[in-house]
């Protein structure tokens, strides 16, 4: 969480960026009269209408908690879902050994493998 907001250049307590509402960081600057980009006018809606939960106009630590990791979401599952969709060539619902070591990119790198790991204690890997 700490490093997320130091990223952002942004503290935990509160925004440090000029405009309370919109974390940037070194990603977007408004220069003059310049037309704000499509994913800044996101990232603001996204502020108002979700993550300001107690409409103070910044973030505390458990709004930010909150966004960076949800508590409704599993990650570990996401992860599980992605790498079936993208691997099941025949759309079965299952993978073969063919199917996982065409895809041994994805399982590399993720860390539903162990980054690759898991892989390496089975044989028919």
């Amino acid at each position: 969480l700490k490093a997320s907001c130091q990223s952002l250049e942004w503290g935990c307590g509160g925004w440090e960026d000029p405009d309370p509402a919109l974390p940037t960081g070194d990603m977007y600057s408004q220069d003059g009269d310049a037309d704000e980009p499509e994913w800044v006018k996101t990232e603001r809606e996204q502020f108002v209408e979700f993550r300001d939960k107690n409409r103070d106009g910044k973030m505390d630590k458990e709004e930010t908690k909150d966004w960076i990791l949800p508590s409704d979401y599993d990650h570990a599952e996401a992860e599980a879902r992605h790498l079936v969709y993208e691997s099941d060539q025949d759309k079965d619902g299952k993978l073969t050994r063919e199917e996982i070591v065409d895809k041994s990119d994805l399982f590399v790198g993720s860390q539903a493998t162990d980054f690759g790991e898991a892989l390496v204690r089975h044989d028919e890997f």
